[in-house]
């Protein structure tokens, strides 16, 4: 028995009127099959075409290790050229990914292949990030420091995303002070038996292949695994309901600084003794 995951609802076009009305009123994630259709970014974006603009452009890259007192939650592992990189992606399976790149910054060229999709959300102009994997690489569940609105398009290849909304996280071993679950829960395959609260988890699933978007609402968890190699981007909208907007607040200005801080005076005990709060508050929350 695996996940209690149901596919998340499609649809080829929307308008605005349909998407405010029947998934962001109701905080529903959907997948938009022909949004970005009339974009250049349609048509021309591919792991080549990102090649020949970006090729020369040092890149931060990240692996499948788990978090831990030396590195944080978006400090990367290592770098190398995007050619490298690319060329990487097409030859062999990687873990490498990168993650949270503003490419657009970088090559602005890149900036006149997409717009912002005209949806009834007034998106941040300043943050469109790029993210890319290679074939079985996997980003952990986690969600995002801002509790956004996530339009999330992608490109080349094929892309599993696995979705709780904010009400299970009680099930979802969260790490305390941190936005990630429990990493050795391997959500692609769970053991159930070594994670129970998980049985209780209503959540949702969706393949991406090039050109469709996933809309993520507030405080999404997501798990996503390159089924081939690939890349997305992302563009936010601030979050709507009040308790986020707080609870946002909170983890930018005081609770990433407060478990760095922890990191730096406990180092790996710090991480160890998050790990386990996760499994007894899980447990203790659950009666298990």
């Amino acid at each position: 028995m695996g996940l209690n995951l149901e596919q998340i609802p499609r649809v080829e076009t929307i308008t605005k009127e349909e998407f405010i009305k029947n998934y962001f009123s109701k905080q529903k994630p959907v997948v938009i099959e022909r949004l970005i259709e009339d974009w250049p970014a349609f048509d021309k974006w591919n792991l080549d075409y990102i090649n020949e603009l970006a090729g020369e452009k040092e890149v931060p890259l990240f692996d499948d290790r788990p978090i831990n007192s030396e590195f944080k939650f978006n400090e990367p592992h290592t770098s190398m050229k995007m050619s490298e990189y690319i060329d990487l992606l097409k030859t062999k399976p990687t873990n490498y990914r990168i993650f949270l790149y503003n490419l657009l910054k970088e090559v602005p060229r890149l900036q006149g292949d997409f717009k912002y999709p005209q949806i009834g959300l007034k998106f941040l102009k300043k943050m469109p990030f790029l993210f890319f994997g290679g074939g079985g690489s996997k980003v952990f569940m986690h969600y995002d420091i801002d509790l956004a609105n996530i339009f999330h398009f992608h490109f080349h290849g094929e892309k599993q995303c696995i979705l709780f909304p904010p009400s299970e996280t009680k099930y979802l071993y969260k790490v305390p002070h941190a936005l990630i679950a429990h990493q050795n829960i391997d959500f692609a395959n769970p053991d159930l038996e070594k994670w129970p609260a998980l049985k209780k988890a209503k959540g949702y699933i969706t393949h991406l292949n090039h050109g469709e978007t996933l809309y993520m609402p507030e405080g999404y968890w997501h798990h996503m695994t390159y089924l081939t190699p690939g890349f997305s981007m992302s563009i936010r909208s601030v979050p709507k309901k009040f308790s986020n907007f707080i609870e946002a607040t909170y983890n930018v200005f005081f609770m990433r600084h407060f478990d760095n801080l922890m990191r730096k005076r406990k180092g790996q005990k710090w991480m160890e003794y998050k790990n386990k709060k996760a499994i007894s508050r899980t447990n203790k929350k659950n009666s298990l």
